[in-house]
């Protein structure tokens, strides 16, 4: 019988914490939990401000979601921001000493081992295996090639790279925590296992933008390979800044009001009030007409400069946006879809639990791990084990006695009424 495994994926976003628990199942992902904490650590390039404030927000959310699920989280899964990304591609020749002539697990680790000791300067640090690949008496496949009789083979692995100092400041916040890090994960780089955008670059060249509050991540796919990424200096709180700055509003008002543009035309949203604040010294009334006249062109100014960094690559062949992150819940975006240069797509989480662009990079962070974790073979989870077994031993007891299950409830109410 299969092993229920827990892991736990922290997103250190702009303005907030973002947790989400995951429960991996014969293959299949359950969200438990999720986590969001406010939080103003961050500033407008992803670099710590105020560790302190996100120390105590991780371990608010970890402490919110312990209370729910009744066991401890001591480890988590860490993303990491897409900052002065790298690669570097190494190919790994493993010689079979044993005897045996047939691959093993531990050739291949000893492999990427070896790939993984290549260091490119001393700004960045390894990050994650993009893509690895085998070649066994001259086939090449991205299967493991367990039990596979040779003497030798070839292991290409494609390496990713990012800003150390911001790993090394990330990580201290977590481990400052009281939280181990099983594995980190480069944001664009989990959002591309989520989206599907890493393994359909293999069709056709994937630009995929993270829409955040105070930034945009821009990243490159192609040929099942994350290959560069770029950041733009204003997220979709820059969309608003004009009626935030005169009406002096909170970032949640302004991203809730973001979401009633109810057309891509500014002439089609009428006077219709869609927020009402009343103050001691003024009233705030903003009418749809409005919210629509002062952010539409800031929309299209930001999709215009993104279509001005991707219009060499968009020029070169068949391409496509997809459009992820807390940003992509801005419902207008799907009407301006065709003002890209190329196809443009909002992705939309379908997991239930999790149905945010928030949690996406959460969720992506599960299934580059599990990607992972065939060749190191991991059996750490997120969750105290102890704790957790107790956890699923009473929810067992509880559906083998019937206590607070369906059956049992909808047995008493036929039985209560019929007396």
């Amino acid at each position: 019988m299969s092993k229920k495994r827990v892991y736990a994926a922290i997103e250190i976003a702009d303005q907030e914490i973002r947790l989400i628990v995951l429960e991996i199942f014969e293959a299949r992902y359950n969200v438990l939990r999720t986590e969001r904490v406010a939080c103003s650590g961050v500033d407008k390039n992803q670099k710590i401000v105020d560790e302190s404030a996100i120390v105590t927000a991780i371990r608010q959310a970890i402490t919110n979601a312990q209370a729910a699920l009744g066991y401890r989280i001591e480890r988590v899964l860490l993303a990491v921001p897409s900052v002065n990304v790298m690669r570097s591609s190494q190919k790994v020749r493993v010689q079979i000493e044993d005897g045996t002539k047939h691959i093993r697990l531990f050739h291949i680790q000893q492999g990427f081992k070896n790939a993984i000791q290549k260091r490119l300067n001393e700004d960045v640090e390894f990050v994650n295996a993009n893509k690895v690949s085998y070649e066994v008496n001259g086939q090449v496949s991205q299967k493991l090639p367990l039990n596979q009789e040779c003497e030798d083979f070839i292991m290409d692995v494609d390496l990713l790279y990012a800003d150390k100092e911001t790993i090394y400041s990330y990580a201290r916040c977590v481990e400052q925590a009281n939280l181990e890090i099983l594995d980190l994960c480069l944001d664009s780089f989990a959002i591309g296992q989520e989206t599907a955008a890493l393994a359909q670059s293999t069709e056709r060249v994937t630009i995929q933008i993270d829409l955040e509050q105070n930034h945009s991540t821009l990243a490159l796919f192609s040929t099942g390979r994350l290959m560069t990424c770029t950041t733009l200096d204003y997220g979709y709180l820059w969309f608003i800044e004009d009626i935030q700055r005169k009406y002096k509003l909170s970032d949640d008002v302004c991203y809730r009001l973001l979401q009633n543009i109810f057309s891509g035309q500014e002439d089609e949203n009428s006077d219709v009030i869609v927020y009402i604040e009343q103050r001691e010294d003024m009233r705030v009334e903003i009418t749809a007409n409005e919210l629509a006249r002062a952010c539409l062109p800031r929309i299209r100014q930001w999709i215009a400069a993104v279509n001005d960094a991707c219009l060499p690559i968009v020029r070169q062949g068949k391409s496509r946006y997809v459009i992820t992150g807390q940003g992509s819940n801005i419902p207008v975006l799907k009407d301006l879809d065709k003002s890209f240069n190329a196809s443009a797509m909002i992705y939309q989480e379908q997991a239930i639990g999790a149905r945010d662009g928030a949690f996406v990079c959460g969720l992506g962070m599960a299934y580059a791990w599990q990607d992972i974790n065939r060749i190191h073979h991991d059996d750490r989870i997120s969750a105290n084990n102890n704790e957790l077994e107790a956890s699923i031993d009473s929810i067992n007891q509880k559906a083998h006695t019937g206590e607070g299950g369906f059956t049992k409830k909808l047995k008493n109410a036929i039985l209560a009424e019929e007396e």
